[in-house]
């Protein structure tokens, strides 16, 4: 474990887990995934409780924006009047901050510098900073009182409450969205290369209620990053014609090349000959390179994917396809248009039965590369794929992390 993974970071708000409330997810998912990094990560707050053995939580009243000084504090500052004991407090709360936050590399405070929750807190901070108490310091704004309607009446000219608006010289100040950015520049003149714009997140498995087994077999079969991922429903069995949805699966990367292929079955029970052709179909996978690319589920779950993970991977997926022979029916179809999928199916009466116009159709003598440009224009002609896809690609807490927070916590 190189230095990079030894290094602690602290993580500074009012309150954290189980406290519900924006912020509060936000730092617990930076704290998860910086935790699963490697790094050392220490949560100093007010109001909250450990969530995660591999998360330090340590709590010191004062910080907590709902503690009795800092209500009563707030209270005479909203109204434009400086409590008599306010630097005693500040002074009193840097004494309990300091040994917190002495040994961290890096100390990531959220809302401390924007909002006038808890002036004492931000007052303390600031001192801290001011004598180098720590090496680096991100002031992580979600909010600004100085530029809010809500807040702005209670906001006053003089200290502490320009601790909110001044930039305090050195640290780097990361803001969740561009609007926010120009509040803040508003405020103040920070340049670019201590300026950040890094969005909030989501967990699509809890936003798409995956369960636990869905969720790891995602990660085993290594599906999160696919865009799009098609999905075919069937058994290892030559009347599925399974070749041609490789042959489409290769055609399609050429112009989306994260597209992902799962074929959910087992092998068909009722012929030797199955085996024959699984081995024929990995041949042709490794022929045309697609290892990663087109997943076979019944090398991870012999017996093909429990009915419970299929229909959560029916909600990840972006398209059913199926390259059928024949079929006797069709039901696929039916799961995938009560989860809203597009279909792309070939042309054989029970499949057009079913599908009706809402099929995206190719006969099965055609060129796959025909076949593809097909999909690939329909999904990339779709709003609702489109967004889906870059919401998925870049606000899923895993992405915002990997592109944004981890090279800065990495700087030096």
């Amino acid at each position: 474990m190189g230095l990079r993974r030894r290094k602690h970071i602290a993580m500074l708000h009012y309150a954290a887990p189980p406290v519900v409330g924006g912020v509060e997810t936000t730092l617990a998912h930076h704290a998860r995934l910086l935790a699963a990094d490697g790094y050392r990560v220490r949560v100093v707050c007010g109001r909250g409780q450990a969530w995660d053995s591999s998360i330090e939580v340590r709590r010191v009243r004062l910080a907590d924006s709902r503690s009795p000084e800092a209500e009563v504090a707030r209270a005479s500052l909203e109204a434009g009047r400086v409590p008599r004991n306010f630097d005693g407090l500040a002074t009193r709360l840097e004494a309990r901050l300091g040994p917190l936050l002495h040994e961290s590399g890096l100390v990531i405070a959220h809302n401390i510098a924007s909002l006038h929750k808890n002036l004492v807190l931000t007052a303390a901070l600031h001192k801290l900073w001011q004598r180098h108490a720590f090496a680096r310091l991100i002031l992580w704004h979600h909010d600004f009182a100085w530029t809010s309607p809500q807040h702005r009446s209670r906001m006053h000219d003089g200290y502490p409450w320009d601790l909110l608006r001044l930039d305090w010289g050195g640290c780097t100040h990361v803001v969740v969205s561009s609007s926010r950015r120009d509040d803040l520049l508003s405020l103040m003149s920070v340049p670019d290369e201590r300026l950040r714009v890094i969005p909030p997140g989501i967990d699509a498995d809890e936003v798409l209620g995956l369960s636990p087994e869905a969720r790891d077999f995602m990660m085993r079969a290594r599906l999160r990053d696919a865009s799009p991922l098609l999905l075919l429903p069937a058994r290892i069995t030559p009347r599925k014609n399974l070749e041609l949805a490789l042959h489409i699966l290769h055609d399609i990367r050429k112009q989306m090349p994260a597209a992902r292929l799962l074929i959910t079955g087992p092998l068909g029970p009722h012929s030797s000959a199955n085996r024959a052709y699984a081995d024929e179909l990995r041949r042709l996978r490794h022929g045309l390179g697609l290892e990663e690319a087109a997943v076979f589920a019944f090398e991870i779950h012999p017996e093909g994917l429990p009915a419970r993970v299929l229909f959560d991977i029916y909600r990840v997926a972006d398209g059913l396809l199926l390259t059928s022979h024949e079929e006797g029916f069709g039901i696929p179809v039916l799961e995938a248009g009560i989860h809203g999928l597009p279909v792309f199916l070939s042309d054989i009466p029970p499949l057009r039965a079913v599908a009706g116009e809402e099929g995206v159709f190719f006969g099965i003598d055609e060129d796959s590369h025909i076949i593809a440009r097909r999909i690939a224009d329909r999904l990339q002609g779709d709003p609702r794929h489109r967004l889906r896809a870059r919401v998925a690609q870049e606000y899923t807490w895993e992405g915002v992390y990997r592109r944004c927070i981890r090279p800065l916590v990495e700087l030096q």
